[in-house]
């Protein structure tokens, strides 16, 4: 047998989906997604021809009613279309839900012009999120920038908050696995955001990573504090009802279901009565949560982090396409494991299902409105991107478990990051 010397053991062959990140793939992703941010702050400032109101619209306009002190009419329909047809001359039905501490935010995204908003606000959070992901994913980061690019396309071109709140959770997920209290800053920080932090909220309490809960409500309370201070205790009411509002609208329908990826829009995209898909709904948050408790007694921290923060994306019916930055935080701490268990097929699979929970709803929007517009047929939606996530869920599982088995349950070999 011929003994090789110290750094000089054969290398291992890149697996299917190493071998499709080349590093001019990876250049050209970038570039795309830098390309695609410029023309969207270009449009703003008028170089380009505008487009219809977007979610980064929505934010810049509920940041100026802020400052008029007006802010609790973005909890009303009604009276935020009145204050944006005031406002920009234009309407587009994008109903306010975020709590008061979010306010605070695009108050001061509206303290500029809304190109360069957009442009701050986009670009420093999209930053964030890759520097994060870069962290996680060490060498692998080139493939979970293949596996993620339609998520990044959908968050530069409407200017979601999704890289801001991916980057919150991927930076909770870092803390939880180098044993900070600090973790709990940016997991309190998803007070704006909270339903997409549930999954790590319970890793963070199974795990018993006490100091870290502890400084996560803290921050949360302190948050909450800050913006009733600054807004008022009223808002909270405003709030509370335009969250009740929303729920009346969801059952009706009036959400773009097909942009969705929860349980209950594909559900009641099947015409399923409100009522029964919220009840699956809620039985796919409790088994999501449930695989998070049972990882925390069987599987290694790194598997465990992971699959919390891909369990957050079925907590809540009201999940979008966007949210889905998680899932490249989830997949990101999840991929040593995967590629080191996964058949090419697999991969292969992984890689499409993740690109069609992603692309599915944007596809969808656009085939619809086609359809729509020649009169033919009823704009209708299905949203498929929720079955689509659980298959995506169920085979990350199943790759999981069989390469534990295939080690004879030793722990995982993927690196901590520091």
């Amino acid at each position: 047998m011929t003994i090789l010397p110290p750094g000089h053991e054969p290398r291992r062959a890149p697996t299917l989906l190493e071998a499709l990140a080349t590093p001019l793939a990876t250049r050209t992703l970038l570039a795309t997604l830098a390309l695609i941010i410029l023309s969207r702050a270009a449009r703003y400032a008028g170089f380009l021809p505008a487009l219809d109101l977007a979610d980064f619209d929505a934010f810049h306009i509920a940041g100026r009613m802020v400052w008029r002190g007006d802010i609790a009419d973005a909890y009303h329909l009604p009276a935020l279309l009145r204050a944006q047809r005031s406002l920009v001359g234009d309407e587009a039905s994008l109903p306010w839900t975020y709590p008061p501490p979010f306010d605070l935010v695009v108050a001061v995204l509206a303290l500029l012009p809304i190109s360069l908003a957009y442009l701050a606000f986009t670009g420093t959070t999209f930053t964030a999120y890759l520097l994060v992901l870069r962290r996680i994913a060490g060498p692998l980061f080139p493939v979970i920038l293949l596996a993620l690019f339609p998520v990044l396309f959908i968050e530069a071109a409407t200017g979601q908050n999704g890289f801001l709140t991916g980057a919150l959770i991927g930076l909770t997920g870092l803390g939880l696995l180098g044993g900070r209290a600090s973790a709990g800053l940016p997991l309190g920080l998803m007070v704006i955001k909270p339903h997409l932090a549930v999954g790590l909220a319970v890793c963070t309490l199974a795990m018993r990573r006490w100091r870290c809960a502890v400084v996560a409500v803290a921050t949360a309370f302190l948050a909450i504090a800050i913006a009733t201070v600054l807004l008022g205790p009223a808002l909270w009411l405003a709030f509370l009802q335009g969250v009740a509002e929303a729920k009346t609208y969801l059952a009706a329908g009036l959400y773009p279901l097909s942009r969705m990826i929860s349980v209950y829009a594909w559900l009641r995209s099947l015409d399923l009565p409100a009522a029964l898909a919220l009840a699956a709904q809620s039985a796919m948050a409790v088994a999501a949560l449930g695989i998070v408790v049972l990882a925390v007694r069987h599987r290694p921290p790194r598997q465990v982090v992971g699959l919390a923060t891909l369990a957050s994306l079925f907590v809540s019916p009201y999940a979008y396409d966007y949210d889905l930055a998680l899932y490249g935080v989830g997949l990101a701490l999840l991929l040593p494991d995967l590629l080191a268990g996964a058949s090419r097929g697999e991969q292969a699979a992984l890689l499409g299902l993740g690109w069609a929970s992603g692309v599915y709803g944007m596809v969808a929007d656009l085939f619809q409105d086609g359809i729509a517009a020649t009169g033919a047929l009823p704009r209708s939606t299905i949203s498929l991107a929720g079955p689509i996530l659980l298959i995506l869920l169920a085979l990350i599982w199943h790759i999981l478990r069989r390469e534990r088995s295939a080690t004879g349950g030793a722990p995982s070999a993927a690196p901590v990051p520091a």
